[in-house]
């Protein structure tokens, strides 16, 4: 399929119009089930791309960040904007950067550079974003389910993990831990409902209280969310829970290849057909929930996870001298009106 036509359609006329677009793009990519190759006869197209910001948003007063049309499922982003997405290892925003050639709708030189730069965007950042993606898609199915069907000591572990990768967010947003300590972790538990439970050791001074109570309300969010039991209606919501269930397992597959390999795939030919198993409902029971082997699924990907994050060369940041000269060069020729 030459899925290039699709731009000419009467409802991708925004691209060529708007003020924010049209010569100024220079990148256009499918996004979702097509670009990960997952897609099934009720598969909506969806796109992302990119456009460099105006002369006027880089030394004038404008400002611009991105373009949503919710009517074709299409997101454009700022040049300036994706970059600060993609040091951060944004799983949404780097898929954009590992498609197959014929995924790519548009792309003219300043694309191009930014493709053949990718390199520069990966770091071990992507453990906790994609390992954060990845925990809030099983939210979301745990949230869905009835949950006493799972075992507690795994429900208690999932909690661990998601609260794991918040507090890495914290961290950078609450520095000032220079006074103290605040420590998570399992442990068996005297509370008779619970065969393990998580402890906190929290050792604080001078510290500032709203800082504190950040903190706490995020972490408390976390635990509320598996704590509520979610009711659904079955026949509307399996294919959404399934479709779910496929993410979170691409998640870990597209995380691991970036931490193992310094890789971007987004298209998952290896592993096709397990993910098309999963959203074709192969691993749900009778009354909704997912049999084991979904769950053995998900925990060997997450031992791969753990290794390869223990294991990965990828640098702790990107490195930023190099991000910033590159970023300079293109919007340098934005304001010199070499575009």
């Amino acid at each position: 399929m030459d899925y290039s036509a699709i731009l000419k359609r009467q409802e991708y006329k925004f691209i060529d119009t708007d003020e924010h677009l049209g010569k100024h793009v220079i990148l256009l990519g499918l996004s979702g089930s097509y670009s990960y190759g997952t897609n099934n006869e009720n598969s909506d197209i969806d796109l992302r791309g990119v456009t460099l910001n105006r002369k006027s948003d880089l030394i004038g007063m404008t400002e611009f960040e991105q373009y949503v049309d919710q009517n074709t499922d299409t997101t454009i982003y700022s040049f300036n904007k994706m970059i600060n997405l993609l040091i951060n290892c944004n799983p949404n925003t780097l898929e954009l950067l590992g498609l197959n050639q014929e995924h790519y709708l548009f792309f003219n030189d300043i694309g191009r550079e930014l493709l053949s730069n990718k390199g520069l965007f990966l770091s071990k950042r992507a453990i906790q974003s994609f390992g954060g993606y990845a925990d809030a898609q099983l939210r979301r199915l745990q949230n869905a389910l009835a949950r006493d069907a799972y075992p507690q000591s795994e429900r208690e572990q999932h909690i661990f993990n998601s609260v794991k990768n918040a507090m890495y967010d914290l961290k950078k947003r609450y520095e000032r831990f220079e006074n103290g300590a605040i420590h998570i972790y399992i442990d068996q538990s005297q509370n008779p409902e619970f065969d393990t439970e998580i402890f906190m050791d929290v050792n604080l001074s001078h510290y500032p209280l709203r800082d504190y109570k950040n903190i706490w309300n995020e972490m408390n969010n976390i635990v509320k969310d598996y704590d509520k039991l979610g009711k659904r209606n079955k026949k509307k919501d399996d294919n959404h829970l399934n479709k779910h269930a496929m993410h979170l397992v691409r998640l870990f597959m597209m995380a691991i290849d970036i931490l193992e390999k310094g890789e971007i795939n987004t298209y998952r030919s290896k592993e096709h057909e397990l993910l098309l198993r999963i959203r074709g409902g192969e691993y749900q029971k009778e009354d909704g929930t997912f049999d084991e082997a979904f769950y053995d699924i998900v925990s060997d990907y997450e031992r791969k996870l753990d290794y390869a994050a223990a294991h990965t060369h990828l640098p702790d940041e990107p490195d930023m001298e190099k991000v910033q000269e590159f970023v300079m060069s293109v919007n340098e020729k934005v304001v010199r009106d070499e575009i």
